[in-house]
Parts: C-alpha cells; structure tokens; sequence
C-alpha cells in the first residue's frame, strides 16, 4: 500500500495531525504534495539514487517531502537537527545530497550552513530567509500529477560507529513500484496490530529512523500520525484521550516522564484506547515496564533492532510478563551469541550478540565497519553483549561497547574523546555513561589534565565551553571530573569499565 492509494479510496482522510498547532493534511493533500515535490526533484535534474537531505524539525512539511523522494526513487537523509555544524558538513559530504531542505525551528545552525555547504542546493520550508529559497514557493509552480519515470526511494540514515564518526546505511534501491509490499508496514500490522484506521501518537523527533518509519508504515497502511512537536508528557496523555489514540512508538523516558507525573494528573486522562504501545531504542527498566503494565494494560511491545536492518527480535506484551527484561526473540534472522573464540554459545552463557541468515550489514564508504562487525560465518553484529535462555529469548547485558543511551539517543563516546583530546590542556580522556534517574544514562568525561594543578572549575568550564563549541549538546558532558592518571594498559588499551563502575557505584571502584 502507499498514501497514493489512500489519496484515491479516502481522500479526505486525516494522513496527519500536527499536535500543537493543529494543522491536518488529508491524503489527497500529502499525495498532491508528494507529486509537486517528486516534479520539483526531477526539474533540478534529481534522478533514481540520487540524496537529499532533511534537517528539519518535526515539521508539517516533514512527511510530503520524505514522500516525495520516495517516489522519486530517490535516497532522503534525515540529519539530526542537534548536531553542530561541522557534523552536518560531513554527513552532507558523506552521502552526497544534492539539495538540503530545512526550517527555521532548527535553530541558529541553518545560518551558518550556507558557508560551508559549497554549490549544494538550498531550501527551508516555512518562512525561508536568505540565502534559502522557499520550500513551499517551489513547489507550488509544479503540477500534482505523479512524474512519468517512479520508482521506490528509500531512507538513507547515518547511525554512528566506534570510530565515532556517523556511518551511512545505504539499502539497495531495486527500482520497484513505489507501492511494493513493505515489510516494516507488514510488521506493523503482524506484531503490534496496526490497523488502517489507526491514529499513531509520534512523540518523538521525526529524523530518528523509528519515529520516521513506523509513521511512513502506518500511511502505508492508512492510519493517521498524530506528530507532538515536542514530547511533554501531560500532553502525550491528553493527546491519546482527545484523539482516541490506539497504537504509538515509545521510548523508555517517556514513560518515566509520564509515570512521574502526579496520580492526580494522570488519572485525569482516559487511555483505555491504547492497545499497542511499541518501545525500543533502549533498555526498559524492569519496574518501569511493570508499572507501565499495570496502569495501561498488558499493549507494551517491545522490540531490539539497529537502522542496520541486519536483525530484529519482538516480545509481546505477554511473552514478556513471563520473561521479565528480555528483548524477545529473532523474527527476521536468528540470533547466536558468540564467545571470544567465534564460536556460538549454549544458553545463557554472555558473550557478543549476533544475527545469523539476515540482512547483510551495509554501510555507506566504510567496508572497514562491514568488516569489523561480520565473522568468519558470515553473522553480523551491532556490537551489544547479552545471553539467550533456553527458550530463545535474548537478554542484553551490556551495550555496544559503552555506548550512551540518553533519553532514547544514542551517544557514541569516541567522537567526544576524540574532541577533547586535541584541547591543549587534555592529557587524556574517557568518556562513559553514568546514572540518571528520568534519562537513564548522561555523559560523563573524565580528563587527565596535561598539568595537575589545572584541575579545578575554571578548566571544567573552559572544557565544557569548549565541547558544546564543536558538538551538539546531547553529546557534551553533563558531568566532567578530573584523574591524575588514566587507567590504561602499558598497551595503550583504556580500562574503561573501571571508570564506567565508578559512577554506579560498583564496589571497589572510584574516580580518583
């Protein structure tokens, strides 16, 4: 199915909501649109494989141009709208989009932009401002009828690597129909029981690959997206008993958030409609998940899987009240979990989870990461550790290699370490993630000052100045303390794992 479909048997059907300002677009609309924007690519002289990029906000414009690359056959990156400048300078480079389109609620970042991006086509959807040209103006002037040559386009989306510079997953384009059978929209409907009339709560930002394509699968399907701008949870809840909301994508921050709400506030709220509240991004802890259960009912559904696309498990929410804190079960390739020798593991012995008979790994100008994280058998891994029981059920106990997981975000420490090492004050440095209480991880840098007696708040300040400077804030430390020597092995190899225990207040363990 695709919205074109939709366009023609429910025209007048809401594709999308935006929660705060209340603008909808019915399918005749985003199809109309999707068709201006496809005729405005191809009058640039886009062709099938080329990339544009998206750095927007959750913009209402957001869908009809993801939609229209996708019938242009073209590849659409969505680049965080949090990262600096540089950063976006080099994901533009990497996957070589022709065009940018953005918006002003990206903030500061769009201005300074323009310098670095040479002869790269600009637009902002919205009010545009110079040197951007406006989104909607362009195409406005384009007729709303499909372009002679569609074929399927696809998402190209950067998840970053150990070597912390972001990766490019890049899928094969087939040329098929725009319409082919989509498995994730299968999926959808499969496992977590989205439904044509479905209304989807989105609360998260929209260039994240599940927000992105768990809402294309339910217009697919053609189920309405209700986008919040921003997730706040008193409106989330408000949202699911004003649009008698049935099914939504999650993280597990969102559910702290909502659970610390006062009783009386939540009980306010009628959520009964809610029968299938998909989360993943990041491991749920097992009391929020319970209480989570308890107040919506058993619809939790949980699901581990990278933008990798190599595998995929799923638990229900029953499968999971009876396997408390696994990640479920392989649905799209198998799981093995592999010892230091290379070899499979019987259950639950821990070792490095792999995914056997799957997709293949594939990302963009990096055969070196291809390499990196496929065996000698031909199974590929994101790099998390955890064991299986007997009954197949994955439990993950570890995460790729000290990723920080904040909020849902994934935060790779190397590219913070790699920044502070070039500060002239910096004799070395570890980045970990330590405890917190709403977004279950925060970024902590521990340096070791190339003199000691720097040690103190002044170069704390200039450190995190200097961070926030050169990458988004959800990367820079929230916590930064000081060591006169660094754990490492006479190898060079960082014991990181001793500073990580620190700060959980592992027994034996503290930051000197």
């Amino acid at each position: 199915m695709h919205p074109a479909t939709h366009a023609k048997n429910h025209p007048d059907r809401l594709a999308f909501v935006m929660a705060g300002s209340g603008e909808s677009v019915t399918y005749r609309e985003l199809n109309d649109r999707s068709n201006q924007g496809a005729q405005f690519f191809r009058s640039l002289g886009l062709k099938a494989g080329d990339v544009i990029a998206l750095l927007l906000d959750n913009h209402p414009r957001f869908f009809e141009i993801a939609w229209a690359a996708q019938r242009s056959g073209l590849y659409f990156t969505c680049i965080s709208s949090k990262l600096s400048v540089s950063e976006i300078e080099y994901i533009m480079a990497d996957c070589e989009a022709k065009i940018l389109i953005t918006s002003a609620g990206v903030g500061p970042v769009v201005d300074e932009l323009p310098a670095v991006l040479g002869d790269v086509n600009l637009f902002m959807a919205g009010s545009p401002r110079a040197p951007y040209q406006s989104y909607e103006a362009a195409i406005a002037a384009m007729p709303a009828e499909p372009i002679a040559d569609e074929s399927a386009g696809t998402d190209m989306l950067y998840s970053s690597g150990t070597t912390g510079r972001p990766k490019g997953i890049k899928p094969r384009l087939t040329g098929a129909a725009i319409d082919e059978p989509n498995a994730l929209a299968n999926m959808a409907q499969g496992l977590f029981g989205f439904r044509s009339d479905s209304v989807y709560l989105s609360p998260a930002p929209l260039y994240h690959a599940a927000p992105l394509r768990w809402s294309m699968s339910v217009q697919r399907l053609g189920g309405t997206v209700v986008v919040m701008e921003k997730f706040d949870p008193e409106t989330a809840l408000g949202l699911i008993e004003t649009y008698q909301i049935d099914v939504g994508q999650f993280v597990p921050t969102h559910f702290v958030r909502m659970l610390k709400l006062a009783p009386e506030i939540r009980s306010k709220y009628n959520v009964s409609s809610m029968r299938s509240a998909v989360h993943a991004a990041a491991p749920c802890p097992i009391p929020v998940k319970e209480q989570m259960m308890a107040w919506w009912g058993p619809v939790i559904h949980e699901y581990y899987a990278g933008s990798e696309g190599n595998g995929f498990c799923y638990i229900s929410p029953q499968d999971w009240l009876t396997h408390k804190g696994s990640v479920g079960r392989g649905i799209t390739a198998e799981v093995k979990i592999v010892g230091e020798d290379g070899e499979a593991l019987p259950p639950r012995s821990e070792g490095t989870v792999y995914f056997a008979n799957g997709a293949p790994l594939a990302y963009h100008n990096a055969p070196e990461k291809v390499a990196e994280n496929t065996n000698s058998q031909g199974w590929t891994t994101l790099g998390d550790v955890g064991w299986m029981d007997e009954e197949g059920f994955l439990y993950l106990t570890d995460r790729k290699s000290f990723m920080i997981i904040s909020g849902g975000v994934n935060i790779y420490p190397q590219e913070l370490e790699n920044l502070l090492i070039t500060h002239p004050k910096v004799a070395d440095a570890a980045v970990v993630g330590a405890p917190h209480e709403e977004m279950g991880e925060q970024v902590a840098a521990v340096i070791q000052p190339m003199d000691w007696s720097d040690a103190g708040e002044d170069l704390k300040a200039e450190l995190m100045a200097f961070c926030r400077a050169n990458l988004s804030h959800v990367k820079s430390p929230r916590i930064l303390d000081f060591m006169q020597e660094l754990p490492r092995h006479p190898t060079g190899k960082l014991y990181k794992r001793l500073i990580r225990d620190a700060y959980w207040g592992k027994e034996g363990s503290k930051i000197v």
